[in-house]
This record gives structure tokens, sequence and C-alpha cells, in this order.
């Protein structure tokens, strides 16, 4: 039943596979594979099936830490909707009154989900196999790598799917999928690059250990997601989840928002008791008093514990102990806002169009840019005093001698993650005014993001990592303009103990920082200005002209 004449599964399948946006992802997915095939096959290497070469080794590393981080990327946007979806759609209450067991229903939305993003991975294995002639990379190896992708992508899934049975909102299951996975998804990368002398050790870990653990944790995770299906919770008219607030906040484990304290009441403030000012906004106070928590502040606790747990060790090690590294602390920064961002912002207007109350929203007596500007700062309100959570150990790690002198460093390093969330925001509120559901919203803020924020890096690393020369590719870094990674990266540090530039200083370019913010600025307000034409054409807005 949980394979054969499973009605979940073979529903899922024949929505999924069938789709026009399945046949797209494999031909954008290969292409882009045998591209980084085609700039980074050697030039100058002789076939020589008896000598090992440096180069193919690279070359495989680098295609299998790139496909495992679009793994993990990918998999939580196919399963983090599978549950929640059904509760958007108002047949969660219809599918746990349904003869199906939990586990066929689990097991059937998990394989269907997944199904297609293994299918894209195994596609890929008559690319990689090209590089075997080079020498120095076995068929063991690529299977082995190949094996231990497909049960990383089985875990990725099951936290995904457990995640998406704890929430309303396929926003809040995503983003929460996405702080659980990024860990392992640092730790993978770590492990798979440090271990690339002793093949030997890798090849045994990946075909013992990884699947094991793998399975382990996963199968624990499917049982609680199938308990939970069995034993739901209480659930109201059309399928929505009872929420007590109160009752939330009794139960609450670890961290416990007190709403009407500071600084709680900077991100999640208390349910207003009292009437509103003449001149308070009242889109804006509907969304930060009812509208942003009004299914529970699971999704907020659980973000900042796991994103502090991560930052506590990253602070010590970056800016403590080797502090011209800050700029990969603020990368952390940087992915967590992009992480954030979209979630509170990109469902401001879709959330509307999806309960139909945007026609009606748009004939009250409240103006446009009331709308707009309440809709906006209620979502970076929370994102960015999120993120400062995170920006407040930059802070501590001046008192050291080596941040305290690069003071100018440090505030670019301030500027960055500011006007970062910001774009990151208006981005959002803009992508929510032209697409009709939030999940569409979502995604396409996070595809957004990542071609400017990550793409300009990969491409760069791939040049860079097969290049002759640096000098080849030193004015390649312009190319990641749009990046506030790379403009993190690019910030110029000196050196306490010598005195003198170090080598990160050598590559650092104070033109480059400037040049993101000045095209990140120029961008913010462009989108700022179209969203609010949009706004002021009504008909435009709902989809009517």
């Amino acid at each position: 039943m949980l394979l054969v004449d499973n009605p979940v599964l073979q529903r899922e399948l024949l929505t999924n596979l069938r789709a026009s946006r399945a046949f797209v992802l494999m031909l954008v997915y290969q292409i882009a594979l045998a591209a980084v095939i085609l700039i980074a096959y050697p030039r100058d290497v002789r076939i020589d099936l008896s000598r090992e070469s440096a180069s193919a080794q690279r070359l495989v590393d680098f295609f299998f830490v790139g496909q495992f981080a679009i793994a993990s990327l990918m998999a939580p946007s196919f399963t983090a909707g599978s549950i929640t979806g059904e509760k958007e759609r108002k047949t969660y209450e219809m599918l746990l009154a349904s003869p199906l067991r939990p586990w066929v229903i689990v097991s059937g939305k998990l394989i269907a989900a997944l199904t297609h993003l293994v299918v894209l991975i195994i596609g890929s294995l008559p690319i990689i196999m090209l590089c075997l002639p080079l020498g120095g990379v076995s068929i063991y190896e690529l299977l082995a790598a190949y094996m231990g992708l497909v049960f990383a992508i089985f875990l990725f899934g099951s936290i995904s799917i457990f995640c998406s049975s704890y929430f309303k909102r396929t926003s809040s299951s995503l983003v929460v999928s996405y702080v659980f996975i990024l860990p392992i998804l640092l730790m993978g990368v770590f492990a798979w690059l440090g271990l690339a002398s002793r093949g030997d050790l890798r090849l045994i870990l990946t075909t013992t250990a990884v699947p094991l653990l793998c399975c382990l944790f996963g199968a624990v995770l499917l049982s609680v997601t199938a308990r939970r299906l069995l034993y739901p919770p209480d659930v109201g008219s059309q399928g929505n989840e009872v929420v007590d607030l109160e009752k939330e906040q009794r139960e609450a484990v670890g961290l416990v928002i007190q709403r009407d304290q500071f600084p709680d009441n900077l991100f999640a403030p208390p349910r207003r008791k009292t009437l509103m000012d003449d001149a308070a906004n009242p889109i804006y106070d509907k969304e930060m008093h009812a509208e942003l928590f009004s299914q529970g502040t699971l999704m907020l606790r659980l973000v900042i514990q796991l994103s502090m747990v991560l930052a506590i060790p990253l602070m010590a090690i970056l800016l403590f102990w080797f502090p011209n590294l800050a700029s990969y602390y603020v990368g952390y920064v940087l992915v967590f806002n992009l992480l954030t961002a979209p979630v509170f912002t990109a469902g401001s207007i879709t959330g509307e169009r999806e309960r139909q109350t945007l026609d009606l929203l748009l004939t009250t007596t409240i103006s446009t840019w009331q709308i707009m500007w309440g809709k906006f700062l209620s979502g970076f309100r929370v994102s960015f005093v999120l993120t400062a959570f995170l920006m407040f150990p930059m802070v501590l790690g001046c008192i050291s001698p080596e941040l305290s002198r690069n003071w100018k460093a440090m505030l670019a390093f301030f500027a960055i993650c500011i006007v970062a969330s910001l774009f990151n925001s208006v981005l959002s509120l803009f992508i929510s005014t032209l697409v009709r559901r939030t999940s569409t919203s979502l995604m396409a803020c996070y595809i957004t993001l990542l071609v400017l924020y990550c793409l300009p890096l990969a491409i760069y690393f791939l040049v860079w990592n097969f290049a002759p020369s640096d000098s080849d590719v030193e004015h390649l870094r312009y190319f990641g303009i749009t990046s506030p990674l790379m403009a993190s990266d690019s910030v110029p540090m000196t050196s306490v103990q010598s005195g003198v530039s170090t080598a990160r200083a050598k590559i650092g370019s104070w033109p480059l920082v400037f040049s993101y913010f000045g095209i990140t600025l120029v961008a913010t307000g462009v989108l700022l200005a179209v969203t609010s034409w949009l706004f002021r054409s009504r008909w435009r807005l709902t989809g009517r002209g």
C-alpha cells in the first residue's frame, strides 16, 4: 500500500511530473551542469588513465559540492508544502477523515515530492562521467557520492515534511526547514572537502555512515509526522488548526517570548487591547498586532533559537580567533536575512488575494499609500530586528584589537547588512504584488535572491579555481556587484600584528563595495517606485487591468 495502489502517491506524481515546469527545470538543470563541465574541463591535460589528475579531482569535488548545495535548497521547496498545502487548500480535514493510514499519506507525499529531485540528480550522472577519462577519479567514488547524495535528499525531505506537519503556512514550514538543513549543509561541505586527500576514508563514510544516519534520523522524523496525522491537534472549520496562544505560551519549550516586554515587543508586539490613535496606520497596526503571528510564535521561536545556536560558535571562531575572516560571519547574517525577509513580506499581498479580501481592502477609505507602507514596514521590522540580533555579536567583536583597528571595515559590514535587509524586503513586496499565490511569491523571491547573491559567487569560484593565475580573474569580482556576500568579502582589512595589509586586503576593493551600495540602493528605489505605481493603479494590483 505504501508504493502500490497509493492514491496519494499517484495523485502527487501525476501533478508534479506532468507539469511543464518539470521539463523546464530538467532542461535548465542539465544545461547549467553541462556549462560547468565545459568551463572547468582541463584543456592542457593529456588523457592518461595511469596517472592521477588533480584537475579532475577538483572538478568532481566542485561538481558534487554544488549538487549537494542545490539538493539542500531544492528539497524543502518540493516537500515543505506537502501538508501545509492541504491546510491552505482547505482539504486537510478531508485527508484526515479518509481511510488512508498515516504512513500511506506520509510516504506518498515524501516519495512523490522527492522523485522529481532524484530524477534531476541521476540525470546528471552521464555528464560527470566525462571526468573519468582524466584519471584520479574512480567509478566507485562517483557511485558512492551519488549514493550519499540520494540518502541526504531523503533526510532533507523528511525534515521538510516534519516541519510541514507542524505549521499552517508553507512559508513558515519552508524557513524552519532551511534553518534545520543549513547546518547539515555546512557540515557536509566541510567534511567532503576536508577529506579530499583521504579518498578511501571518504568512500567508506559515504557508503556506510551517511546512509545509516540519514535513514535513522529520517525514519524518526517520519514516524513523528505519521503519529501527528494519527492524533492531530484540534481542527476547526475547513481544516483550520485551532491555536490557543495562551496555551502555547505556557507549554513553550526553550525560548519564551514575552510579547509585552522589551526586546520581544520589537518583533512580536502583543495584541492590541485599546483603540488605535487617529493618526495610526490601520494596515500596519493590523499586521503587527494580529496578522503576522496569528498562528502562534512556534516558527519565530525555532528560528531565533536555531540561528543563535549556530551564531555563538561562529562568533567565537570568526570574530575572536580569526578576526580577518569576519566577512564570513557577515555572510551568515546575510544568509539568515535572505531566508527570513521573504517569509514576512512575500505573502503581504498574495495573502489578501488568497483570502479574497484584496478587493474589499482597496475599496475602503484607507489610501493605497497606507496599505503599501503598512505591509512593507511590518514585514521589514520583524525581519530586520531578528537580523539585528545576529549583528549584535559584531558589536561585541569590536572589543578585540584586530576589529577595533578595522573600524571602517566594521561600519561597512553593518551598512551592507542594513542595505541588503532593505532590498530583500522591498523585492519581496514587489514580487508579492505580481503573483497570485504566496508559495509562488516565496519561491520567486528565493530564486531571485539566489541568482543575485550566490550565482556570481559560484561563477567566480569556478573560474578562479581553474584559472591559470589570479590576474586572469581579478576583474571578474565586479561580476558580483549585486551580491552583498561578494561586497562583504571585498571590504579591505588590516592586520594588527604586522601593521600592514593582509592577503585579504590585497583582494579588497572599496570601489566594489561602494558600487554595491550604489546599484542596490538604485534598484531598491526603482522597485519601490514600481510597487507604488502598482498600488495606485488599483485594477493592476487586483489583476483586472
